[in-house]
């Protein structure tokens, strides 16, 4: 048995998944923030612990710019009462928050976000097959969406599961069709790989652009986020279809669709803008391996971080589709845009050959 691999993975795991929820926390935050910016509002700037006033100078910047309102926003979800309507399908009930947010913390593992670091390569689950996996588990998303609408047993939750069930299969499709363009390109199916051609040939985003901006689409009506938050409406569905959800259980909803969307960004970032290299710091920088690979994580996560703004950006700035224009745009636009992209793709390269 190989303990330096486990214990190696192990620490990866713990160090992934706290990241992870740690970007949860301040992208809520950057949201709240982003939003107010855009609206002309200030934000959270009163929540803070009472050590917060005895820290001179850092205290009060820390808490006008609301740092310490993701810990706020915590403690409440886990202190608040854990209430269960009456009526509800009891085992899908408690079952569903944790089918919808299992697969998403379960999509990171086979993103590599970094080079290699003290000998170990930086991704959890070096899979040859890493865009299957990702597209595998990703799918599966969708049960606990409807588990949840299902197991409310009312009329708003029911009809968002139903939405989220339709939406969620129609773009997966056109995603799923929009990443061959790349795997043509390349002729691999490991993530790594990928951006090791990057780093070889340039950012895909050069090669691909169609596939990209297909791929960027499909991401928004994945995670449910505006304009495709049609499961949720809350101006017509109340909230859809985690109305009868409070306390953690709510929360792992809510977890559940920030760590889509920041698995989303790091596919993203991985397949079309290099991961973690950038044009002038490939693979072979001479530089000492742990400041490289140290640097090749901090590129990654800030190449991600802008995808979330991105994000949120468009939450704040575009209008809700109509339900017609959202299922009209992903089976009669995207859907004959990518299987054309991937005919011309494959044209251009036996051209080449």
């Amino acid at each position: 048995m190989d303990w330096n691999f486990i214990i190696f993975s192990a620490v990866k795991i713990a160090v992934v998944i706290g990241v992870v929820q740690g970007m949860v926390a301040y992208a809520v935050l950057a949201e709240r923030k982003i939003s107010a910016w855009i609206q002309d509002r200030v934000g959270p700037n009163r929540t803070a612990p009472p050590f917060a006033k005895h820290i001179p100078v850092l205290g009060r910047l820390l808490t006008r710019l609301g740092m310490f309102q993701p810990l706020a926003d915590g403690l409440k979800f886990m202190f608040k009462e854990d209430f269960t309507p009456a009526g509800v399908r009891k085992i899908y009930f408690f079952l569903a928050p944790a089918i919808a947010v299992i697969p998403a913390m379960l999509t990171v593992a086979v993103i590599p976000f970094g080079s290699v670091l003290g000998g170990q390569k930086m991704v959890i689950a070096d899979l040859n097959v890493g865009i299957l996996y990702t597209f595998g588990i990703v799918s599966l998303g969708v049960y606990g969406i409807v588990l949840a609408g299902y197991a409310a047993n009312s009329k708003f939750p029911f009809l968002g599961g139903i939405r989220s069930s339709a939406q969620m299969i129609s773009y997966e499709i056109s995603m799923g069709l929009s990443v061959i363009p790349v795997l043509l390109i390349v002729g691999n199916l490991n993530l790594g790989q990928i951006i090791g051609w990057q780093a070889q040939h340039g950012w895909l985003i050069l090669y691909a652009p169609l596939a990209f901006v297909i791929f960027l689409v499909a991401s928004f009506a994945e995670t449910n986020r505006l304009p495709f938050d049609l499961p949720e409406a809350e101006t017509e569905l109340v909230g859809g279809y985690h109305t009868e959800y409070g306390s953690m259980k709510f929360a792992l909803f809510f977890l559940g669709e920030y760590s889509n969307m920041i698995a989303s960004s790091g596919m993203m970032v991985t397949l079309f803008f290099g991961g973690w290299t950038l044009p002038f710091w490939g693979l072979d920088h001479p530089a000492a391996t742990l400041v490289s690979g140290i640097i090749h994580i901090l590129i990654f996560l800030v190449k991600m971080a802008a995808f979330i703004v991105l994000f949120i950006w468009v939450r704040w700035m575009f209008p809700r589709f109509r339900y017609d224009q959202l299922m009209d745009l992903g089976w009669r636009r995207f859907l004959p845009l990518a299987l054309v992209n991937i005919l011309i793709t494959a044209i251009i390269l036996w051209m080449r050959a």
